[in-house]
């Protein structure tokens, strides 16, 4: 989605300078400033995002840790009934709540009662790095378009290879994720060509 958001954000701020201007010049230096500040954009709204949800499972982590130590046996009970509302009898889901508690009972109560893991925990730095890069890798490409393109068919050259870097990354998503690929390209084409096709208009008409 990362790259995606890049490929459609730049090109689209792009076509509409493109189609305000016939330099060079100011194409590529929108391209350059919607790279950089959408990059930056993604990469702190993720920060912050994933921060928060990190705060959250911090204070959750902390509750479980006052609750077990203040009443133990209540707790017991309480992950034991997690069980069996997922298919175990009361007396097996009793014998699995203690001895997971015995082993570790607060990882216990994180993993099956409040959902929290090694692998899906918040992870702020993380999630930052991964937006911001996959923003970059998507944006690119419409600077490059714009560095290469001819300059009198600028607005129909950034429309037609944005709107295939984005078709090739929704084939590969499809594929990926098992979706259906036709409805994803038609969404995808749909929904860039207004995109696009409102900021050329915008862009026509301050020309």
């Amino acid at each position: 989605m990362g790259a995606n958001d890049g490929i459609l954000s730049t090109a689209s701020l792009t076509i509409g300078i493109a189609a305000a201007s016939n330099a060079r010049g100011p194409v590529i230096l929108a391209a350059l400033a919607g790279l950089v500040a959408g990059a930056l954009s993604m990469a702190a709204g993720e920060y912050v995002s994933v921060s928060s949800q990190s705060d959250i499972e911090t204070a959750d982590l902390e509750r479980e840790k006052r609750e077990l130590a203040a009443n133990p046996d209540f707790e017991l009970k309480e992950l034991a009934k997690v069980y069996q509302n997922r298919g175990l009898d009361s007396k097996l889901a009793i014998q699995v709540a203690v001895k997971l508690s015995e082993y570790d009972a607060l990882e216990s109560h994180a993993r099956d009662e409040l959902g929290i893991t090694k692998i899906n925990k918040a992870k702020p730095l993380q999630a930052t790095l991964a937006s911001g890069i996959s923003f970059l890798s998507g944006g690119f490409l419409p600077l490059l378009v714009s560095l290469l393109a001819p300059i009198n068919q600028m607005v129909i050259c950034q429309y037609i290879f944005s709107l295939l870097f984005l078709v090739l990354l929704g084939i590969i998503s499809a594929k990926a994720g098992g979706s259906n690929m036709t409805r994803g390209i038609l969404r995808i084409c749909f929904w860039s060509t207004i995109a696009m096709g409102v900021t050329a208009s915008i862009g026509f008409l301050f020309r």
